[in-house]
């Protein structure tokens, strides 16, 4: 099923899945030699939005937490990749510990974890859940959504290892944010390896950095393929709230933002009024997340902007989604482990706009994007009909972001930092 892409402005998306496809050989070749030089990020999730004039990602999450929409169709391509990535890592690991969200517990996202679990399971490994929550002294038994359960377990640190009781792990994983800042129990584990690394949490990085890191990838990609790079990237500007002419800084950027989407539009012919998005520039879970079309409604949002965005913000084209699945408004997620693209759904929000946030209570998922394997697409259909063709282009794009997040995580690395001085 490709789902139906509501809008006449669908000749450059055609286009450019055109060019992807005919370029699939040299497009796979510049993967591979970028992965020479740069190392993928454990596993991500990257948030997209196809407006039928461009595919561009909006929003990249190095900790997803969202496994368990994956069809079991697509377990085999993530226990797959899992092997690899921990061949890679520690070839002769046995023993993963998972650290998960401090206080989650909602069903869904336990059955994220539950999900995790398995993959690893089958790629191997022994997995263990490990919580930083100081409230859980004892192994504690959470049910999840589909009727099962999984055991939460508290952390022993003992020197330079972070353990369980009876389990010493050679890997962590992390599926934690860190938004809340870094533990002391994770500091100093030199002789583990911890995925994602400590840099990659929300105490460290900022969405301005990885989108910074996307337009040098895109702008790459884009030479490579002949092609505009703005037709896969979103335009932005980062802003510091802080200071007594905060408020005027931000609107100046969602000024100069709106006027650079206006000569985009004018160029491709595209009859939208065009729109920012601001939000925070740390992770906050799809919350706060303001539409503008007009830089002086910003005036009327003054109040609450720190309060609810925080200090740092982004102000970010807005892309439109066009695309409708059972005439919900909704947006690709893709979903990668190591260098793969292993797979990921429709985010659907019935009660939302074009232009607006999806990420938001009253959300549903529909694991219908990859049914059939990103990885095998028909070169010669007809373009925008092929479900493999469309979600191979979608690959491809969440790739790019990958790639990003690697050259993101790789300029504010304080290893690189101390092994350089």
């Amino acid at each position: 099923m490709v789902p139906h892409l509501i809008t006449a402005l669908n000749g450059p998306i055609n286009e450019l899945e055109a060019r992807v496809l005919e370029s699939m050989p040299a497009t796979e070749r510049w993967f591979r030699l970028e992965w020479m030089e740069h190392t993928p990020t454990f596993y991500a999730s990257v948030d997209l939005r196809n407006a039928g004039f461009k595919l561009a990602p909006v929003d990249t999450n190095l900790f997803p937490g969202g496994f368990n929409h994956l069809t079991p169709q697509m377990l085999p391509q993530a226990v797959q990749a899992a092997m690899a990535a921990i061949e890679k890592i520690c070839p002769e690991a046995r023993n993963l510990l998972v650290i998960p969200e401090t206080g989650a517990r909602c069903s869904f996202y336990l059955d994220n974890l539950a999900t995790l679990a398995r993959i690893f399971t089958q790629a191997g490994l022994n997995v263990r859940f490990g919580t930083l929550d100081p409230v859980i002294a004892e192994p504690t038994e959470l049910k999840i959504a589909n009727g099962g359960s999984i055991v939460i377990e508290p952390l022993v640190r003992k020197r330079g290892r972070l353990m369980l009781k009876g389990f010493d792990p050679c890997t962590i994983l992390l599926n934690n944010d860190l938004a809340a800042g870094t533990p002391p129990q994770l500091m100093g584990l030199h002789e583990q390896y911890l995925l994602p690394p400590l840099h990659a949490g929300w105490t460290v990085r900022r969405k301005s950095q990885h989108f910074r890191a996307y337009e040098e990838v895109a702008k790459r990609f884009g030479k490579l393929l002949g092609m505009d790079p703005w037709l896969i990237t979103p335009m932005f500007q980062g802003v510091d709230l802080r200071g007594h002419k905060g408020l005027e800084a931000l609107q100046t950027a969602a000024d100069t933002q709106l006027a650079k989407v206006r000569r985009k539009y004018k160029e491709y012919g595209i009859n939208e009024k065009p729109f920012v998005i601001i939000k925070s520039d740390v992770g906050s879970y799809g919350r706060a997340v303001l539409t503008v079309r007009d830089a002086k409604d910003i005036e009327g949002l003054a109040a609450a902007l720190p309060e609810n965005l925080g200090q740092e913000v982004i102000v970010q084209e807005g892309v439109p989604t066009h695309e409708r699945v059972h005439e919900a408004v909704a947006e690709p997620v893709v979903y990668t482990m190591d260098r793969y693209v292993v797979g990921g759904f429709y985010r659907v929000h019935a009660h939302r706009g074009i232009d607006e946030n999806l990420n938001a209570p009253g959300a549903s998922y529909v694991p219908l994007a990859f049914a059939e394997s990103p990885h095998l697409p028909r070169p010669g259909e007809k373009p925008g009909v092929s479900a493999p063709n469309r979600f191979y282009m979608y690959g491809v794009i969440g790739r790019l972001a990958m790639l990003a997040a690697s050259y993101e995580l790789e300029a504010t690395d304080p290893q690189a930092e101390a092994e350089a001085a």
